[in-house]
């Protein structure tokens, strides 16, 4: 695999940016949101997260003026490209995690 595909294959998998493109598959969301939707997820975490997403083209950022400022993210056309994919590795893993927890206990038996 060459070296800019698997760069945005590393992103892709990474866990934080799987669950916010998930978060953001409900619909836009405002940063308070994604946080309390992320769970586990730091500020400084999903901040880098969202500009990494952006930078890549799949989320995009809209500032409101408004007291307080309004930021709302969503899933660009791009990004939704990329949900059906996402989705099909999050079912696999809800209707396998019984075979993978399986081996985990054999093979730690085996040890």
């Amino acid at each position: 695999m060459s070296g800019p595909s698997r760069q945005l294959l590393d992103r892709l998998s990474d866990k934080w940016v799987n669950l916010t493109l998930n978060a953001l598959a409900d619909g836009p969301r405002r940063y308070t949101d994604l946080a309390k939707s992320v769970s586990g997820v730091s500020q400084k975490m999903l901040t880098q997260t969202l500009r990494t997403l952006e930078r890549d083209g799949l989320v995009s950022r809209r500032v409101t003026a408004a007291v307080p400022v309004r930021v709302d993210y969503d899933l660009t056309p791009l990004g939704w490209t990329l949900m059906p994919l996402m989705y099909a590795v999050k079912e696999w893993a809800e209707v396998h995690i019984g075979e993978v927890e399986a081996a985990h206990a054999a093979y730690d038996a085996a040890l």
